[in-house]
């Protein structure tokens, strides 16, 4: 794994759609983005190229937490999604980069997710870990096909 930076593949059995709205909607990401014991609030989302978002995690457990934002560099619907994260806390300094992309496969979507920049505090191998947990929980919100009644 490369220093400050972590890369992640999965493929879904979901539509690319599906799995590309999934970043796309507020209160879809706020389901799946934090890991296990955390709650995501998300203050904004501007989803378009230029756009900015802010949203907090916090640690149910303890109640403690912290914010972050940034900025969506490049959107190419159900392609490609690059943008920067930068946290609040100044000492988490520095920003990061983002860029997920989505690929149609036989089975569903192939995703190929680069977080670069990590701050040097945070292990690069919690961070991973962190998405390897949200990336589950992710599975479980775009793979159900749940029809309407």
């Amino acid at each position: 794994m490369a220093y400050n930076t972590v890369k992640l593949h999965r493929v879904f059995a979901a539509p690319v759609e599906k799995v590309f709205k999934a970043f796309a909607d507020a209160d879809a990401i706020a389901s799946w983005l934090p890991p296990y014991g955390f709650i995501c609030k998300v203050h904004n989302m501007d989803f378009k190229t230029g756009g900015s978002y802010k949203m907090s995690f916090t640690n149910f457990t303890t109640g403690n937490g912290h914010s972050f934002g940034g900025e969506y560099l490049e959107i190419k619907a159900n392609e490609l999604l690059k943008y920067t994260d930068q946290f609040d806390d100044p000492n988490l300094p520095g920003q990061m980069i983002t860029t997920i992309e989505f690929k149609e496969v036989s089975c569903g979507t192939e995703l190929f997710a680069t977080q670069e920049g990590i701050p040097d505090v945070i292990p690069t191998e919690m961070c991973y870990l962190g998405w390897q947990e949200s990336l589950d929980k992710l599975k479980r919100l775009v793979e159900p096909d749940i029809p309407d009644a």
